[in-house]
């Protein structure tokens, strides 16, 4: 028993010895500046894996606009359409496509993980952080433990209808705001029952937002997604 206690914090020594040193960016945040770092927090924590959110969860669909000139910056700020979310926050998601595809229904994907130079980029021409994330505190976005998304009808594949258009940055789009058809406001609701009743908290200016419940423990990334792209082949 007394070796065992002797050991102990030998291999706690090791396990922190282990962990990647980030040195503070401007802001005095700690952001995961590449692949390789990224790879480290990885071998010591499986969950924090990025997952392939297509590969992940059968069915789902994505539309990643931040991939196209169709987006609120009005060019493209990805270099692939691909979405990455944090192991258990992807497999939540897989748990809310199987509940709703009963109903006729399956989740499209707009975001997911997103690299902290894009939140970067995206602040200066709105700050506004009801509406972009202040790189000052970094994004859940940028953690791999949100993402945006709607619901499509499995047998047409179109959209069904929610308040606004997807980055819609006015009153609106808010969870509560309630001057819509009757119709429109059990969408949203449909959509926000069952993504919180598998983890995940909705925000509240943004319909199409959701944060997994777990995002403390996941650092914030900056690792491009090209590299995670080709990570996952």
């Amino acid at each position: 028993m007394r070796r065992q206690f002797a050991v102990l914090p030998l291999l706690l020594l090791l396990a922190c010895a282990s962990s990647p040193v980030i040195k503070p960016n401007q802001y005095g945040l700690r952001v995961v500046p590449d692949l390789a770092t990224y790879r480290q927090t990885v071998r010591l924590d499986a969950d924090k894996r990025l997952l392939d959110v297509e590969r992940a969860v059968p069915g789902i669909r994505i539309d990643v606009r931040y991939a196209t000139p169709n987006n609120f910056m009005h060019r493209p700020l990805y270099p692939v359409a691909k979405v990455f979310l944090r192991a258990p926050a992807a497999k939540a998601l897989a748990d809310v496509q199987r509940e709703l595809t009963p109903q006729g229904l399956g989740l499209k994907v707009f975001d997911g993980y997103r690299p902290y130079r894009i939140t970067e980029a995206m602040w200066e021409p709105v700050r506004n952080p009801d509406f972009v994330a202040d790189p000052a505190k970094g994004s859940r976005h940028n953690r791999g433990a949100a993402v945006d998304l709607t619901l499509v009808d499995l047998r047409s594949g179109e959209e069904i209808s929610m308040p606004t258009p997807y980055d819609d940055f006015t009153p609106r789009a808010g969870q509560d705001f309630s001057d819509l058809p009757a119709d429109v406001i059990a969408n949203r609701a449909k959509l926000r029952d069952a993504m919180v009743r598998h983890g995940f908290d909705p925000l509240p200016t943004e319909w199409w937002h959701f944060d997994y419940h777990g995002w403390p423990r996941f650092e914030l990334l900056d690792v491009p997604l090209e590299e995670l792209a080709k990570e996952e082949r």
